[in-house]
């Protein structure tokens, strides 16, 4: 039996809301989270919103009919954080449209009035709970400050007890003198560093203790301190002890002044200087040392590398190789770090006795990544020669957690540099090859290639013009056809980004949407791109007083993303576009995901048509397909490119298999990138659906599709 809702004349009607319910607390949820700031992630918010949108409907269809659950509805949504009045007005707005268009509430007329009490119950419930909240506030206030006024007091006496204290026993020296240098007190350290009594100490003056060649210099320190030129005084000294010894120490002085703001005493802190200058050697020696290895760390390194520069043979120069170990972090969590720890201090030890016989530098980079500079001679062996060497060296298993363990490098080498490079740009070259090594792979190695990096460092730098480029408008939107291949009328349009760059070619959509991944721009570009497609969609619709369907591409970076849906319900709010004239192509790699098939299911719950892109014949594919509720798929370019090259060929009769087998799934095949009406004419007989490309017309601006659709 179908659920049923009691309606207040006694009747009962069908309720079937399920799909609104979620939709509903979907876009309150987004609303919310738009506006203010909540301790909650969407998924959070949004099961908490359900249980409150019960509330309030089980407060419309209560008999005897009470308000209760409404407002205690509201006092919730203020724990949750909801308290500014701008969560309140969505709050009010999203319930008021849609329980007076819910299933189980028509004819609405005849709910109008309890859907009014029951969000006035709710508001209610908001005020009551912040009026609440501030007056504990306010409460709580009041008393931490009779508890901090009692507890000043209380502490007063005890605070000064104990700064005599502390300061007579601390393990500084520390001397308390008059104006004049004279001391009044002095505490143990002091005795025990100049080897006077406390008592002897008392009446001297300080300047007299102080080696004669530099009692002038402090005593004009001092002075200065009194005129207000300086505030306090710091300075390495020499001190005389009654043993006729010299006691090197640092001080800093600081003048105290009295209730009315005139000098009263000088309080002076002594520090060792002889412990300090053995402090300073062990600290300098860390600063330029890994403290796990021992090894020299990158900045020791870096410094190495600018004299080695300098002082390197021209015929032979250096060589740099960096290393990172392979599979250390599985290591690490499989054994435990201190096998880790284990195995990068002997991967160290082992890397100087590789280049033991060469005049070269082992430095540890921090975690599990080393560097290697070797200044080359006549007998320094081939590059090939030491990475075999290391590998070899490195594949010898270390005993821990009773397991041997063995590891292989990952190596960028760079190669008698270019002498325009400094160390800096050296360090660079060889990260940067390090990286490529180990995007191909691992337990391999390759030398530093100058031509491939200036293509890499000039996508870098497009890249990062990217953002600035945005900002200034030189980056906008562009639209090409989707065409019936039945008749080759326009079904719709594809939303393009296009970046217009002064003075040169524009960057097209591909590579734009490449470079906005590298940088993370694509989330905030992407939604951009949503919204603004979505706008001129809804103007084109009331334009022509046609549906005009909307095609937009997401990346695999997109696809995944939390906020996904959240972004897409919002542009469509925004624009008014209805949801079935939207199509979001998502990657068809990326479906696998379980956030991503999930993000794909609920935007199909709101009515977003969907389809996967870059789609092919893989067993995987066509599973997906299957299984998720896609409307329509976009074969790869690849294939559309080579289809009817060979007529008689297997490729092109399996895709001539590839329409019935989406068919069969009840989606639509779309080709992209179809320039000739040859190629468009052997895909309508091939049985696909839709086609883009060059042969149904370019890609161009909002304004002058606008002529396309008038045409």
């Amino acid at each position: 039996m179908p659920a049923t809702n009691e309606q207040p004349n006694g009747s009962r009607v069908p309720e079937d809301g399920a799909r609104e319910r979620l939709v509903l607390t979907k876009k309150w949820a987004y609303l919310l989270l738009s506006k203010v700031f909540l301790p909650l992630s969407r998924e959070e918010l949004e099961r908490e919103l359900l249980v409150l949108f019960d509330a309030v409907r089980d407060t419309v269809r209560s008999e005897p009919f009470t308000t209760r659950s409404a407002h205690q509805a509201g006092v919730r949504l203020v724990e949750l954080g909801c308290s500014a009045d701008e969560a309140l007005s969505s709050t009010v707005d999203v319930l008021g449209k849609g329980l007076l268009s819910w299933p189980g509430f028509q004819p609405a007329e005849r709910f109008a009035e309890r859907i009014v009490l029951g969000i006035g119950a709710l508001a209610c419930g908001v005020a009551a709970a912040n009026r609440q909240r501030i007056f504990e506030q306010q409460e709580g206030m009041h008393l931490s400050l009779l508890k901090a006024v009692r507890d000043a007091k209380w502490h007063l006496a005890e605070s000064e007890a104990r700064f005599d204290e502390v300061a007579m026993s601390s393990a500084s020296g520390i001397i308390i003198t008059d104006v004049d240098g004279r001391l009044i007190r002095v505490n143990a350290a002091v005795v025990d560093m100049l080897g006077y009594s406390a008592s002897e100490l008392t009446g001297m003056v300080l300047f007299d203790i102080v080696h004669p060649n530099y009692a002038a210099v402090l005593r004009a320190d001092y002075e200065s301190v009194l005129d207000g030129t300086k505030t306090r005084v710091r300075q390495s000294q020499l001190l005389l002890c009654r043993n006729g010894d010299v006691a090197r120490i640092s001080l800093m002085a600081s003048l105290l002044r009295g209730a009315d703001d005139r000098p009263s005493q000088f309080v002076t802190v002594v520090e060792d200087g002889t412990e300090l200058l053995l402090l300073r050697g062990e600290l300098n020696r860390q600063a330029l040392h890994d403290a796990l290895t021992g090894l020299p760390n990158r900045q020791y390194f870096s410094t190495h590398i600018e004299a080695t520069l300098r002082r390197a043979d021209p015929a032979y120069g250096v060589t740099l190789f960096h290393l990172d170990l392979d599979g250390f972090g599985m290591i690490c969590n499989g054994l435990g770090r201190w096998v880790g720890e284990r195995l990068l201090v002997e991967v160290g030890r082992r890397l100087k006795s590789v280049v033991a016989g060469e005049k070269a530098m082992v430095a540890g980079f921090g975690g599990d990544e080393f560097g290697i500079l070797v200044e080359n001679s006549a007998t320094t062996p081939s590059v090939a020669t030491i990475v075999a060497n290391i590998n070899a060296a490195l594949a010898k298993p270390v005993v821990g957690a009773g397991e041997g363990v063995a590891v292989s490098a990952s190596i960028g080498v760079v190669h008698r540099p270019a002498e325009h490079m400094d160390a800096a740009e050296l360090l660079r070259a060889a990260d940067v090859t390090l990286r490529g090594v180990k995007a191909n792979g691992r337990a391999q190695w390759s030398p530093y290639h100058a031509e491939q990096d200036e293509r890499d460092r000039a996508t870098y730098r497009l890249a990062a013009a990217m953002a600035g480029a945005w900002e200034t408008g030189e980056i906008g939107l562009v639209y090409r056809p989707v065409a019936r291949l039945a008749d080759g009328r326009i079904d719709g349009v594809e939303a393009l980004l296009r970046w217009q760059r002064p003075g040169r070619d524009p960057v097209p959509h591909g590579r734009c949407v490449e470079l906005a991944d590298m940088t993370g721009l694509v989330l905030p570009l992407g939604d951009w791109l949503l919204r603004g497609a979505t706008r001129d969609a809804r103007w084109w619709q009331q334009r022509f007083a046609g549906d005009v369907s909307l095609s937009v591409g997401v990346t695999a970076h997109q696809s995944s993303d939390a906020d996904l849906v959240s972004r897409v319900v919002g542009a469509l709010d925004e624009s008014g576009l209805p949801p079935a004239r939207l199509t979001l192509w998502l990657p068809v790699r990326a479906v696998s995901a379980p956030e991503v098939a999930d993000n794909l299911r609920v935007l199909a719950d709101v009515g977003v048509r969907t389809g996967l892109d870059d789609f092919g014949t893989a067993p995987a594919e066509l599973a997906a397909l299957v299984d998720l509720p896609v409307t329509s798929v976009r074969l790869a370019g690849g294939l559309v490119e080579r289809a009817g090259d060979d007529a008689d060929s297997p490729l092109s009769s399996a895709l001539r298999a590839v329409s019935p087998l989406v068919h069969g799934a009840g989606a639509t095949v779309v080709v992209n990138g179809v320039h000739t009406h040859a190629k468009a004419e052997w895909w309508r007989a091939a049985g696909a659906d839709l086609a883009v490309g060059d042969a149904f017309g370019t890609a161009r601006p909002a304004d002058e599709m606008a002529t396309v659709f008038d045409r």
